[in-house]
C-alpha cells in the first residue's frame, strides 16, 4: 500500500518552506495561506521526508 502526505491544515501557518523544498509535492493557497498536497503529489519523493523536517508548525505527515 502507497504512502500519501498529509497537511493538518488547522496547524499549517503558512510559511511555505515545504512548498520551496518540494514544489513537486506541495502548493500554497493564497485565499486560504495555507500549503495544501498536490492531487498527484508522490509520497516517496526525496524532498518529502526534507518538507517534513523544515515544517516548523510539525503539521505534514505520510499516511
Amino acid at each position: 500500500m502507497s504512502q500519501k502526505v498529509v497537511i493538518d491544515e488547522e496547524e499549517c501557518i503558512g510559511c511555505e518552506a515545504c512548498v520551496e523544498c518540494c514544489p513537486s509535492v506541495f502548493a500554497f493557497d493564497d485565499d486560504k495561506v495555507k500549503a495544501y498536497v498536490l492531487d498527484d503529489a508522490d509520497a516517496g519523493e526525496d524532498c518529502v521526508d526534507e518538507a517534513i523536517a523544515s515544517c516548523p508548525a510539525q503539521c505534514i505527515s505520510k499516511e
